[in-house]
């Protein structure tokens, strides 16, 4: 597992945006932290290192936002079950071929596909952060 240190909110915009060229079609990675650690600014990095022009957003309410049908962005607070999860299809985007990012994933961890990648977002202040991946 590496670590990187972020010390503002660009710090981890630039982290994410480099993470991204590590990242191929079909790979799922869980975003993990507590609230408002970062996750979603961890996301928006991550789709400017893909070229995604579109202005991503959490996907609270919505569960899943569709980027270029290539990015998939999860967030499973509110998901109550996997029965739940399924039946909003998250299924179908696990096996659509895009890159799938997942927040609050111990929500729906049976409908994860297998050895999913893991960035661990730890707050450490105010806009500091340890980025474990």
């Amino acid at each position: 597992m590496a670590v990187f240190l972020s010390k503002s909110q660009e710090d981890t915009l630039a982290w994410a945006q480099e993470y991204a060229k590590t990242l191929r079609l079909g790979d799922t990675v869980l975003l993990e932290g507590e609230m408002g650690a970062g996750k979603t600014l961890v996301a928006k990095g991550i789709a400017k290192g893909l070229g995604i022009k579109e202005e991503v957003t959490s996907p609270t309410y919505a569960y899943v936002n569709a980027y270029e049908n290539r990015l998939f962005h999860f967030d499973c607070y509110r998901v109550s079950s996997e029965q739940q999860a399924f039946q909003l299809g998250f299924a179908d985007y696990f096996e659509a071929g895009g890159i799938c990012l997942v927040e609050w994933s111990e929500n729906i961890a049976g409908l994860l596909p297998e050895n999913p990648k893991r960035v661990e977002i730890i707050k450490c202040g105010e806009s500091a952060r340890e980025i474990r991946f």
